[in-house]
């Protein structure tokens, strides 16, 4: 058996200089992402105390035409500052050109200390980056991005003050009058004349809805002209819980008529939680005993255009009242009377006269014509700021970055190179204000944009 043969000492040096060489060619493949610069820390405007917002310069690798994509998302670790027993611990992660992080988990009165890593895999990580200085959650008292709505608030609420003193004053207070609510007498004398019932149906929601206690408070002026007049009243439901309800506002209505003897409670009854069962056995009922009165008051579905064409063919006076918007079309195309949302909640105070309930609802008036003036102006400002720079920029950005292309820049081509003042291939909205020269409308659409986030707020009032 022969012996393999030694390697020379040439031959060994040999061996490791391409080693070496390789490992050099190798390395800058395998090598980490450069770490992130310029890691800041502060407060989170209008919040708690629990939160600070962290934010950073990318790493160098972090470039969007990187292929492949050396940096895919960052590590943000935080620790308490000047805690011996305190050390870093991963809070979170913002994808690659993402340079900021909310921490909403802090505690107020205590600072932190941030570290960001950039991370190309879990075995390639940049060195760490930590913040300059410690940062303290501060709780904000007065949330400024709240305080117009605020201001409104005030102003609705001080006008309902201010009416219910006016009205305890013993000033007559002028409520307009509601076409729906004042033929509700008609409607009962007519059906005392004919000698025929009165029928309310109070809506096939329960008691837990407003428009179904809306609807109890019309049934309490109708029971209190039924008793009056001497007229029969029936009230089906739909839920046991209405149905007791119903029962008491009617018998408390006959007791303050003076007719106690006359309320009949077996003429509110319930039906069924069932919606077209119920609607059968209401209709079944109008077409049987014709009543020459019929009250829709409450939330209604589909069932009401059957309701409405039923009472239409028995040749009932029909008052409807809800604010379900996609029914009233057919209750205002089948019944006499109809009020519509605000007139319907507006019942109460109208039919009581009660000080208190006319004072607010005069109060709420002058917040809703307050809200009112906001829209026209919101819209006056919209229209005259079409032609504004931020207007133009949305109509060609088509995808929404913020930036105009050349490929997005059609309707700029000729003007693209003047407007583009920073040479970075892109127009911006600050390069489009400065070649667009649009003095009025950008005015118009700054002030558009201050109501619309300001005033109304992002979600509206």
């Amino acid at each position: 058996m022969r012996a393999p043969l030694a390697q020379s000492p040439t031959r060994r040096s040999l061996i490791r200089a391409a080693l070496v060489l390789l490992g050099l060619l190798v390395l800058p493949v395998w090598a980490a992402p450069g770490p992130p610069t310029d890691v800041t820390v502060e407060d989170l405007p209008n919040d708690d105390g629990t939160g600070l917002v962290v934010s950073w310069k990318v790493s160098p690798e972090d470039t969007a035409d990187a292929d492949p994509r050396i940096v895919v998302s960052y590590d943000i670790m935080r620790k308490v500052f000047d805690a011996d027993d305190s050390t870093f611990k991963k809070i979170g992660e913002s994808t690659f050109g993402s340079p900021t992080l909310k921490d909403d988990k802090c505690k107020s009165g205590i600072s932190y200390i941030y570290r960001v890593i950039a991370v190309e895999s879990p075995n390639s990580k940049s060195n760490p980056s930590t913040s300059s200085a410690a940062a303290t959650p501060v709780i904000q008292y007065i949330h400024t991005g709240r305080i117009w709505f605020g201001l409104i608030v005030i102003l609705t609420c001080g006008a309902v003050i201010v009416f219910i003193r006016i009205a305890q004053t013993g000033r007559e207070l002028k409520v307009r009058k509601i076409a729906g609510l004042e033929a509700v007498d008609e409607a009962v004398g007519r059906a005392t004349e004919m000698g025929r019932n009165c029928l309310f149906v109070p809506g096939i929601l329960d008691i837990n809805d407003m428009q179904t206690v809306a609807g109890i408070t019309v049934l309490s002026r109708v029971a209190g002209l039924a008793a009056e007049y001497g007229a029969k009243l029936e009230v089906p439901t739909s839920r046991s819980l209405v149905m007791t309800t119903a029962r008491e506002t009617v018998q408390a209505a006959y007791l303050g008529a003076g007719r106690p003897d006359a309320y009949n409670e077996d003429s509110i009854y319930y039906l069924t939680d069932e919606q077209f069962g119920y609607v059968a056995g209401v209709t079944g009922t109008m077409v049987r005993d014709e009543p020459a009165a019929c009250f829709y008051m409450g939330a209604f579905f589909a069932e009401s255009l059957i309701l409405a064409e039923t009472g239409n063919s028995i040749g009932a006076i029909q008052v409807a009242g809800t604010a379900m918007p996609s029914q009233l079309p057919f209750f205002v195309a089948a019944c006499d009377y109809t009020l519509i949302g605000e007139e319907f909640f507006a019942a109460s105070a109208y039919l009581s006269g009660e000080r208190h309930q006319l004072g607010s609802l005069k109060g709420q008036d002058i917040g809703k014509l307050f809200g009112a003036l906001l829209i026209i102006a919101g819209c006056l400002l919209a229209t005259i700021g079409i032609g504004s720079s931020q207007k133009l920029l949305e109509r060609i950005d088509g995808n929404a970055d913020g930036k105009i292309t050349h490929a997005e820049a059609d309707p700029l081509k000729e003007d693209f190179d003047t407007i583009d003042k920073n040479d970075d291939e892109s127009l911006d909205l600050a390069e489009i204000r400065a070649f667009n020269q649009s003095g009025l409308s950008d005015t118009m659409q700054t002030a558009t944009d201050y109501i619309k986030h300001n005033v109304l707020g992002d979600g509206g009032l």
